[in-house]
């Protein structure tokens, strides 16, 4: 057994073994192994149990800090309160103990012994331990951070990241990048702190450092939710939870618990909200610490308030505001007056309520998710007690909040998920307008949330005035297309639709969007099975057309144009397929189509700038499919060489070039000039991405080992097509985005510039999407528009003889108008 004289002279052998002990120690502890490290800590401490050794109290610090990073930061403090022997006072053993003191201490909102545990690490770093001070900078940052101080915060760990940088201190380095992304989400710069977030998690896997890929993955996480991205915010804190409940690292644990919780809140999962809430709580209580503890009391008085719990939430809040003190944390307090006002609200206490809104509102430390929705929560006190005037300018502060935060972010995938969170604060206005019998103002603020980032990438670049900022006059723009506008808005209690003619705009309430959701999730099952829908009086199809069509009837003139502006679920539904009941025993039902030429629009604001032309005459056309095998998930399509064939009946060698076999690449597509085309058709598999849209791809020959041709490359390129036909699976997406709809590669074409995009809702035919594409395409010949001609090809398969008159076959693709 090794003695404890370990650190004197003559004990060369030994003072080697502890060294790599200590080693062994620290890479535990950087890996995020804290439960083996404080095991191996402790045995080393019982070895070397002088008191004059240097070992001795090398491990007594490692332990200090294994306790701080578990969470245990009073234990910690606790345990590191001794005075260093003389001989070790000015060692980088004192160093070490003076950080870790210093990181509880911020923890615990003990921040001005904090400080001086920094001042005093950072002068004897200075003078004699200089690869330590990448180590305080950090330090510094998380002080910074926890008083409350993020841009400090910023400065601090980007110090560190360069004399991490400096010394090739890679777990240094994956610390400050993980650290920039936590103090980047505070400050709001969502884009900026995911990308340091990626490049972090990037290098603590590449060492196993599994402590800093938990946090990495949670603060990711916390990004996400703020940008309302739930389900990337849901997988990232489940992942960090389950990986920090593996290194021991309870504290973290705790964070990642009350978050996903968050998530689940957000969701409308209330029962799965409180179960994690509450198990962070027991936790935390565990741990004593205060911060934590008050996170969790505030997210399960606001699931109480949500449940109509009132004492509990008063009970929740109370214990929150005994252990936050008399100086409150601001940002996390603003959080608890937040759900006050709420619950004053909710109790029928409208002045209360105002004054403790009007404070939020007006407070610059207050995150903006929390001003914005003190903004929509005093909106509605004020049109509760008929302050009109008051509550609409409320209701106009709290969106352009919302907007400000959204167009601070950079990144186009990050913008599309942000209004998922935020949607319901325009909802609340629409419903303001309604009650006040202003049918049109709430039209004009329900397209105000419409397509906001496929608008922004439309206007970037341009000298043109954002669409938004048009006049508004919906009637002027069915009387350009000569067709019906039906608009839609799901509510949670009851949702809306405006029938918009050329002669006036008339507002139908429908029944609330879950009643809706459901109905379509059940229809859109009934297209795989056997029998024909319409044959079978599928009672999905005929309930849907009778709440979403019925209403607007009398509006819609037989065999013309409607275009659907559809939102949540709706997005997913084809419109024609909705069957059309008889109350005459002679008379069979039928699908939609028969009675209408459909197309599917983004917002009005996008459709008033939609480009009215016929077919060009001369267009010409790039074909890109009959790919080679990209792997065993995508094998070549029978088919597929068939449709290109047919294609070249309608135009003319010099009108079509063709990529076909080995040509078939994302490469030689990027290159062939896209944008010189009129008509672009592609043939070939294509994926959904639902956690990434911009990462929907159609599927291409290999080249090397890629084969995709990714969304988010065709957003880069400046369209301006006619016409793009996705003859391919999912070519609309997967995932609703509240305002942007369905994106996948649709969307992006659209982005692009295209005018017009045909593409799939679900997995198409290999059999009949041949025959479907020939008919379209003789149409477009014969100087068809596309929505005609696109109608036209599915009614000759809806009306012949075999399967491919079902839904299945002929119904999944929509025709996207651009602008």
């Amino acid at each position: 057994m090794l003695i404890g004289t370990a650190g004197f002279a003559g004990c060369g052998r030994i003072s080697a073994s502890y060294e790599a002990v200590e080693s062994d120690i620290w890479l535990r502890i950087n890996r995020g192994e804290l439960d083996l490290a404080l095991r191996e800590a402790d045995t080393a401490l019982s070895r070397a149990s002088d008191q004059r050794s240097e070992w001795h109290w090398r491990f007594w610090s490692l332990k200090g800090e294994i306790l701080m990073r578990q969470g245990l930061y009073k234990e910690s403090m606790a345990f590191l309160d001794l005075a260093l022997p003389p001989a070790f006072a000015s060692t980088d053993i004192a160093v070490w103990q003076r950080l870790t003191q210093a990181a509880a201490c911020a923890r615990i909102s003990r921040f001005a012994d904090a400080q001086r545990f920094l001042t005093d690490a950072e002068s004897l770093a200075r003078s004699k331990y200089p690869k330590l001070l990448g180590e305080c900078a950090l330090r510094r940052g998380t002080l910074a951070f926890h008083s409350g101080d993020a841009a400090a915060a910023l400065s601090w760990y980007r110090n560190a990241l360069q004399l991490a940088r400096e010394h090739n201190d890679r777990f240094l380095e994956a610390a400050a990048l993980g650290s920039l992304g936590f103090a980047f989400t505070r400050q709001e710069l969502y884009d900026q702190a995911i990308d340091s977030n990626k490049q972090a998690l990037e290098l603590a896997r590449s060492f196993g450092a599994m402590s800093s890929v938990a946090r990495i993955e949670g603060n990711t996480g916390w990004s996400y939710h703020e940008m309302g991205d739930l389900e990337n915010a849901l997988a990232e804190f489940k992942d960090a939870e389950s990986v920090s409940e593996k290194a021991g690292l309870v504290a973290d644990r705790v964070y990642w618990l009350n978050s996903a919780a968050g998530v689940y809140f957000d969701m409308g999962d209330y029962p799965a909200a409180e179960a994690s809430s509450t198990k962070a709580l027991a936790l935390t209580r565990q741990l004593k610490d205060d911060n934590a503890t008050i996170e969790c009391l505030q997210l399960l008085a606001t699931i109480a308030l949500a449940k109509y719990q009132f004492t509990e939430t008063r009970k929740y809040l109370e214990e929150a505001v005994a252990l936050e003190g008399p100086n409150p944390y601001r940002p996390r307090d603003s959080y608890t007056q937040l759900i006050k006002a709420n619950l004053a609200a909710s109790t029928q206490d409208p002045t209360t309520a105002e004054k403790k809104y009007s404070a939020i509102a007006h407070d610059s430390v207050a995150p903006t998710s929390v001003r914005w929705e003190a903004e929509a929560g005093r909106a509605q006190v004020y049109a509760t007690q008929g302050k009109s005037e008051l509550a609409e300018n409320a209701f106009q502060s709290s969106i352009r909040s919302i907007s400000q935060a959204r167009d601070a972010l950079q990144h186009e995938d990050y913008r599309l998920s942000f209004l998922s969170s935020a949607i319901r604060f325009y909802g609340a206005y629409v419903n303001f307008l309604i009650d006040r019998n202003r049918p049109l103002d709430a039209l004009r603020t329900a397209d105000l949330s419409r397509a906001q980032t496929l608008e922004h990438g439309l206007s970037s670049g341009s000298q043109e005035k954002p669409l938004q900022a048009a006049a508004f006059d919906p009637q002027a723009i069915a009387r350009r297309l000569n067709a019906t506008l039906l608009f839609y808005w799901l509510g949670e209690s009851r949702s809306f639709l405006w029938v918009i003619t050329s002669r006036k705009t008339s507002l139908i309430t429908l029944p609330g969007g879950a009643d809706i959701d459901s109905t379509v999730k059940s229809y859109r099952q009934s297209f795989l099975e056997p029998r024909d829908p319409v044959e079978a009086g599928n009672a999905d199809g005929v309930k849907l057309y009778s709440l979403l069509i019925e209403p607007a009837k009398k509006l819609i003139p037989s065999n013309s144009r409607v275009v659907i502006l559809p939102d949540g679920s709706l997005n997913s539904l084809n419109f024609e397929t909705l069957i059309v009941p008889s109350s005459q025993p002679q008379v069979k039902p039928h699908y939609w189509i028969e009675d209408a030429t459909i197309t599917t629009a983004n917002s009005l604001a996008l459709l008033s700038r939609t480009w009215l032309a016929p077919p060009p005459k001369d267009g010409r056309l790039l074909v890109v499919g009959d790919a080679l095998a990209a792997s065993s998930d995508f094998p070549p399509l029978p088919q597929a060489g068939k449709e290109v064939g047919l294609l070249e009946n309608y135009f003319s060698p010099t009108q079509r070039l063709e990529l076909t076999g080995a040509n078939a690449t994302a490469t030689r597509f990027l290159s062939s000039q896209p944008e010189k085309f009129a008509y672009l058709h592609f043939a070939t598999h294509g994926t959904a991405s639902r956690t990434r849209p911009l990462e929907s791809a159609v599927i291409l020959s290999p080249e090397g080992d890629s084969y995709k041709l990714y969304a988010r490359d065709v957003v880069k390129r400046p369209l301006a097509a006619y016409l793009v036909t996705i003859s391919a699976c999912n070519g609309a997406g997967t995932k609703s985005y509240a305002g942007e709809g369905l994106v996948g590669l649709s969307w992006a074409f659209l982005r692009a510039g295209t005018h017009n995009v045909i593409a799939g809702l679900w997995e198409v035919s290999n059999a009949s999407t041949p025959q479907l594409m020939d008919e379209l395409y003789k149409g477009l010949h014969a100087g068809e528009d596309p929505a005609t001609a696109l109608r036209n090809a599915k009614l000759t398969l809806l009306h012949s003889n075999g399967n491919y008159r079902r839904p299945f076959y002929w119904a999944p693709f929509l025709l996207y108008s651009g602008s």
